[in-house]
């Protein structure tokens, strides 16, 4: 029997990455962007016909969450795997000229988004039959350590582990296991400036290596294929030569 995934921010990116690969496994998948015309894209790059279904969502407002979470029971009964990908950035901007907009627009998305998204699979997750299911949060190398530059990106993302770590535990009463994957530097359109070079921690500019975003759906894929008695509460997959360990 077919499994029922939801992907937030499926229209490009990691989200569309882990979108093909679920579908590609046989899955039926729930693409949810804001972007109604790139979530078709997807749909229409994967071939699986009906076995995906877009619903266009915007993660910040609790109304299209609940939304998205009953277009996904009333099409397919339940929800197995969410995938909580949706997320923004407000790159190079120093922390005293953050606008409290910018600041405002990323921790809606990141943070706020992804407590809405789990609140909603908690509710489904724990009333369904089988009961149960698996979340799995985008964390980030940032999770752990920040880029110059990145203030709102960083502490959402940080707080992200804690939504992890709090659902993991929460989650446990009702067979539900989260988990959370850290990705640093796939080739996606957010990070294709790496290449070029960014700001390091000693104020120079160098190009970072860059990994194939079609090894984070991969990745995704693995950690929703587990039995529910198993989680992978934290996978990291980088690029190998990108500066993380150690001192760069």
């Amino acid at each position: 029997m077919s499994k029922i995934a939801i992907i937030t921010g499926a229209g490009s990116g990691v989200g569309k990455a882990a979108a093909l690969a679920f579908l590609k496994d046989g899955w039926q998948v729930v693409l949810a962007g804001r972007r109604k015309d790139a979530l078709e894209q997807t749909a229409k790059e994967s071939g699986a016909g009906k076995r995906a279904l877009c619903v266009p969502t915007d993660v910040s407002k609790q109304h299209s969450v609940k939304a998205l979470f009953a277009a996904t029971r009333d099409t397919w009964g339940r929800v197995d795997v969410v995938f909580n990908n949706a997320g923004v950035n407000a790159p190079g901007t120093s922390l005293e000229e953050l606008s409290l907009e910018k600041w405002q627009n990323v921790v809606d998305i990141n943070l706020t988004g992804m407590f809405l998204c789990m609140q909603e699979a908690f509710k489904a997750m724990k009333d369904q039959s089988p009961r149960g299911g698996r979340i799995i949060n985008n964390g980030s190398i940032s999770a752990h350590a920040p880029r110059p530059g990145s203030v709102a990106y960083t502490a959402t993302k940080h707080a992200v582990t804690g939504l992890t770590k709090t659902g993991a535990l929460d989650g446990r009463k009702y067979d539900i296991a989260v988990g959370q994957i850290d990705i640093g530097n796939a080739r996606t359109e957010m990070a294709a400036r790496m290449a070029n070079g960014v700001p390091q921690a000693d104020g120079s500019i160098k190009p970072e290596p860059l990994m194939d975003v079609d090894h984070v759906g991969q990745a995704v894929l693995h950690m929703a294929g587990f039995p529910i008695e198993t989680n992978v509460l934290f996978l990291t997959i980088k690029a190998t030569k990108m500066p993380f360990e150690g001192r760069g």
